[in-house]
């Protein structure tokens, strides 16, 4: 089996992620989302996992996408993991509600 790590591979990383966000929050209050903290965990390890992803993807990639907000998607990571525990939770409830689907829709036929 190749493990070829291209754009193609983590393309399909980054959308596997958003798909678990989206399809296990979807429907969800904000309440019902913070209140399990479990999702709360699987959430922001996915997010860090978006960005670690999407920072292996190639500036040319990038480049030629630029309707996708790379930059955004490094500073929610930066804010996560640096401040954890600090984190706006209205902010990431609302990436994951409105932010992942979009990106998501952008990514899904690439």
């Amino acid at each position: 089996m190749d493990n070829i790590k291209n754009d193609e591979y983590y393309l399909a990383k980054i959308k596997e992620d958003l798909k678990f966000v989206i399809d296990n929050t979807k429907g969800k209050s904000e309440q019902e989302i913070m209140s399990n903290q479990l999702l709360v965990d699987s959430i922001m390890f996915r997010i860090i996992q978006i960005a670690e992803n999407n920072a292996k993807l190639s500036d040319s990639f990038k480049l030629n996408h630029k309707e996708v907000p790379w930059i955004a998607i490094k500073g929610m990571r930066n804010r996560i993991v640096h401040d954890y525990g600090f984190v706006d939770m209205s902010f990431v409830y609302d990436t994951v509600i409105n932010g992942m689907p979009e990106m998501y829709n952008k990514l899904k036929d690439l």
